[in-house]
């Protein structure tokens, strides 16, 4: 598959090719916390305004919590209201991926890690310029590396 990812400079490039992440469930157990499995592997949601993301202001990525890839940047993360983090926009339209989602007698567009199919949250069609988008995305999901840090995510792939 091919994704975008940081290199050793803390700059993005790409798209590289990068292998796909699958592990057993119980090694995903062992790996994340209870709430992080319960969210990412279990396509849960954290309860709104809970989660230790939500009034993040800092700048720099986040990225997936169970396999370090890159979802959004601080650039494109905005006050939704709704009680999650809110972006409009991925970092790389390859490094996410969406389904239908008929749960709860609603229908939505599921987003998910491409490379190891995280469950993240949900995108609806009523975000701010300019895609219009809200990807409304849960805390336990991500992973926040400060923009200092960029280059602790290069990725093997973009060497």
């Amino acid at each position: 598959m091919k994704v975008r990812v940081f290199d050793r400079h803390g700059q993005l490039v790409g798209p590289v090719e990068s292998p796909r992440v699958s592990r057993p469930d119980e090694e995903w157990r062992a790996r994340l916390t209870k709430a992080q499995y319960e969210v990412a592997r279990g396509k849960g949601t954290e309860r709104p305004f809970c989660g230790t993301l939500l009034d993040n202001k800092q700048e720099g990525a986040y990225s997936c919590v169970c396999c370090g890839l890159p979802l959004f940047t601080s650039q494109s993360k905005f006050e939704s209201g709704t009680g999650w983090p809110s972006f409009f926009q991925p970092v790389a339209a390859e490094n996410i991926i969406t389904h239908r989602d008929t749960s709860w007698g609603m229908i939505r567009e599921e987003i998910l890690c491409a490379r190891c199919d995280a469950h993240l949250g949900h995108v609806f069609n009523d975000g701010p310029r300019p895609t219009g988008l809200r990807y409304c995305v849960n805390s336990e999901s991500l992973v926040f590396t400060d923009a200092g840090n960029l280059a602790a995510l290069a990725d093997p792939a973009a060497s």
